[in-house]
């Protein structure tokens, strides 16, 4: 296997034929898969959140999978369920979408509680309870979740608890005057997936991973995580702060960061430019300045000096 900031600069240039214009998203996207954790994408439909996940996919070789999330998905649509099949005489188990390696769950908050607590266990422990037997997913198992902003109909906001197992939350938006008209000229989005070739494998892609843990954070760095978790926590922005799990999160992320720009080590500015994709969804923002909690999230990190 090539060095990992060749395979990963070979994948980056791959996504962008297809993604025109989300350079910074894409980047974010592959960051979060490297540091092995799950995606939500919140934007209005049809600014590429699928074509995105299928990319991903295809880019990195791994099995793909897509559920319409609706207000009557019931779990077993997802896990699978047991059928009997006369010539073994036996109930066979079926499973569902859910046993993919990258499974896009879109408009994920138009579904039940129930059955976003299924794909909850799912995210967190990497296996389901199906008729009283656990199944294990495959390796990896990463989750790709898109939702409609919650003014639009027919939309509930996501638990706390379900929103705390994902790693990185990310806006598309719509693209620039110039991407759009790249857009308009070229080549049909379908097209242009099927034709993407595999640059890894499940077996690459956990090398990759693994490649992440082993990048170092010196002690001022580490210090400099633990100054931005206690700001969120002293009640000056956030009505209440980020957990141990969340600061845990946030410094995987920002090793994989490193890793991808060709570094061994975490720097500062690491942190700091995946802190608003890795904390802002987790926090509520406090006061009366009207911002949301990814402004307050910048304010903080503007007013946190760096080591």
């Amino acid at each position: 296997m090539d060095a990992p900031q060749h395979i990963i600069s070979s994948l980056l240039r791959q996504l962008t034929t297809v993604i025109v214009g989300k350079d910074p998203a894409l980047r974010d996207a592959v960051t979060c898969l490297l540091a092995g954790g799950h995606l939500l994408i919140e934007d209005v439909p049809g600014v590429g959140k699928t074509t995105l996940a299928q990319a991903l996919a295809r880019t990195f070789g791994l099995a793909f999978s897509r559920v319409q999330f609706t207000s009557d998905l019931m779990p077993s649509d997802l896990t699978g369920v047991s059928v009997y099949e006369r010539e073994k005489q036996a109930f066979v188990f079926h499973p569902g979408p859910l046993f993919a390696q990258v499974l896009l769950a879109d408009e994920i908050n138009r579904a039940s509680p129930k059955t976003q607590s299924a794909l909850l266990e799912a995210m967190e422990e990497k296996q389901v309870s199906v008729e009283g037997a656990t199944r294990p997913l495959p390796h990896p198992f990463f989750v790709i979740a898109t939702q409609n902003p919650h003014d639009q109909l027919g939309t509930h906001a996501l638990p706390e608890s379900q929103l705390d197992r994902f790693l990185m939350r990310l806006n598309l938006g719509h693209p620039s005057r110039q991407a759009e008209r790249e857009l308009l000229l070229g080549q049909d989005r379908r097209a242009l997936l099927d034709a993407l070739p595999a640059l890894l494998d499940a077996p690459q892609l956990a090398q990759l991973q693994a490649a992440v843990l082993e990048v170092q954070a010196a002690d001022t760095v580490v210090a400099y995580l633990q100054d931005l978790l206690d700001a969120t926590r002293n009640g000056q922005w956030f009505v209440q702060g980020l957990s141990p799990r969340a600061g845990l999160a946030i410094l995987r992320a920002a090793k994989a960061r490193a890793l991808i720009e060709g570094r061994r080590y975490v720097a500062p500015d690491d942190i700091a430019l995946i802190l608003p994709q890795t904390a802002a969804h987790r926090l509520v923002a406090v006061g009366s300045s009207g911002r949301g909690a990814r402004e307050q999230v910048q304010a903080m990190l503007d007013a946190t000096p760096l080591p």
